[in-house]
């Protein structure tokens, strides 16, 4: 009964609230003097089902950033670009690829699972061997690999092979693929061969509750589900169990139990939040289970086609309009509402910004209009 009462009466967060406390982890509240590899480190990785969201997931985030930063990373092997939370393609430092690929492996085990018709009389310990032989060999496109196990098994579904050697194995796309200004085949090595040293150590238990630690240091405050939905994974509810005496508890205004760090930044839900320009699958709009932090209720799917997403503006913290940069420069900037004309002066300011730091010239304008158009 005493538990119930305490947890009855945790401080209760409202929307604005959430929304401020997640911009200041998310560094959308203000640019942070933060290098591109600290920033990685502590958004634990940049979502990148394409090849450019990562450069302009920083962009929105860090003060002074140049694509050349990241790409350098990219090309001395400190970040790496290649599949882990929810079954995407995320950027993140070497060492985080290590530890948040093996958190996630029985998830992308299970994966295989799903394909198992395809696989009929496949050992799957023997695919795995075969693909790593053959991607440390030297990188391999994904049609290259399916090709060579085709060979052994060449009556199972050419798809399932693929996938099962993308889920059985840390598969890393190596450069130039990912780099700013460069193009290049998506070719893929293990993880181990492409950044030997950086593996990370330590018993399961222990880094599962460091990356909840961490996740609500870059999400927080958040419940269990939350997090579940960021990781793709479940049963993490232990895991915060474990923590809860040294974690700040809350309710959200739905009352559901929300943990965060105890000194993290909870600022004033009247702090202001400047326009924000981010990438389609921005990690912002994906990592929590309600989306209404920064999502209102009446937009959702506005950000969304089918499976596309569309690249997402920030107003007062939260989605309010979609934006188009075309290879000519021209920034399109779709409002989901009419903003007073101060706002507006902001949006075009912060996009001026967002065109001399990443346009291919460092030229353009901003105009408003459909983005369909």
């Amino acid at each position: 009964m005493a538990s119930r009462i305490s947890r009855a009466t945790h401080p209760v967060l409202d929307v604005r609230s959430l929304n401020r406390a997640t911009l200041a982890r998310q560094l959308l509240l203000g640019r942070a003097e933060m290098s591109a590899s600290d920033a990685v480190e502590h958004l634990l990785g940049l979502q990148a089902q394409n090849v450019k969201p990562p450069y302009f997931q920083l962009h929105a985030r860090l003060a002074g950033f140049r694509p050349a930063e990241l790409a350098g990373l990219m090309e001395s092997r400190r970040v790496v670009r290649m599949v882990t939370m929810r079954s995407t393609l995320h950027t993140h430092t070497a060492r985080d690829a290590f530890t948040l690929r093996s958190l996630v492996q029985g998830a992308r085990d299970r994966e295989v699972g799903h394909f198992r018709k395809g696989l009929v009389g496949v050992e799957l310990d023997r695919l795995a061997e075969r693909a790593r032989a053959f991607v440390e060999a030297e990188p391999r496109t994904m049609a290259e690999i399916r090709a060579e196990l085709q060979r052994e098994w060449p009556g199972a579904d050419p798809q399932a092979l693929s996938v099962a050697a993308r889920c059985l194995l840390p598969l890393v796309q190596v450069t130039p693929r990912g780099v700013w200004g460069r193009s290049g085949q998506v070719r893929l090595t293990t993880l181990e061969a492409w950044v030997p040293d950086a593996a990370e150590d330590g018993e399961s238990g222990a880094r599962v509750d460091g990356l909840v630690l961490r996740y609500l240091g870059a999400f927080g405050p958040a419940s269990v589900k939350d997090m579940q939905v960021w990781a793709g994974l479940t049963r993490l509810r232990e895991a915060f169990e474990r923590l809860r005496p040294q974690l700040a508890v809350f309710r959200g205004g739905n009352g559901v139990e929300l943990f965060d760090l105890p000194d993290a930044p909870r600022p004033d839900a009247d702090t202001p939040a400047p326009p924000r320009f981010l990438p389609e699958f921005d990690n912002l709009l994906l990592s929590h289970a309600d989306r209404t932090r920064v999502v209102p209720a009446e937009l959702k799917g506005r950000a969304w086609s089918g499976n596309q997403a569309y690249c997402t503006l920030l107003v007062d913290g939260f989605l309010g309009g979609l934006w188009r940069l075309g290879e000519d420069g021209v920034l399109t900037v779709e409002l989901f509402g009419p903003v007073t004309d101060a706002v507006k002066e902001l949006v075009v300011d912060e996009g001026e910004r967002l065109i001399a730091g990443m346009a291919a010239e460092g030229r353009g304008s901003v105009r408003f209009g459909s983005i369909h158009g």
